[in-house]
């Protein structure tokens, strides 16, 4: 009994990792589960119809994912082309567009793998392929746990 009190008490008292989940948006399928010690994780991509690379940063927050930035070279379909109240706009080294203050709150997270390009998934600073992790065109859901 004592030790189960205080395993009940450890739980309550550690602080929570939050792990993000990667599932097919259509199977349910697991990918994987990635601890995020920062909270943070960005989705790198070329886009479709300018060519360039985009960046999508999150964070997550009482365990709901919001998207903080974005870092883009062009425009294009998809990509932002005003700012909405409270958010910057400021320029990089390399010509980037970076966008930051978003806090769109984002509630069902996917991202349907590139047949052409990839998507990488970085935490920290480990990337994960998600063509090599999830394949090609596979619809995948973002969670957190």
């Amino acid at each position: 009994m004592v030790i189960a009190v205080a395993l009940i008490i450890l739980t309550i008292c550690l602080p929570h990792t939050p792990k993000l989940v990667l599932t097919n948006a259509k199977t349910g399928e697991n990918y994987g589960s990635f601890p995020l010690e920062d909270g943070t994780f960005s989705v790198t991509f070329v886009h479709s119809v300018n060519k360039s690379p985009v960046s999508d940063i999150y964070e997550i927050r009482d365990g709901v994912i919001y998207m903080t930035g974005t870092v883009y070279y062009g425009f294009g379909a998809g990509v932002p082309d005003e700012l909405s109240e409270g958010q910057k706009l400021t320029f990089g080294e390399n010509g980037e567009m970076i966008i930051s203050d978003m806090d769109l709150r984002i509630d069902d997270l996917v991202y349907v793998v590139g047949t052409v390009s990839d998507h990488i998934l970085r935490i920290g600073n480990k990337e994960t392929s998600l063509r090599d992790l999830c394949g090609r065109n596979s619809s995948v859901s973002f969670t957190v746990k």
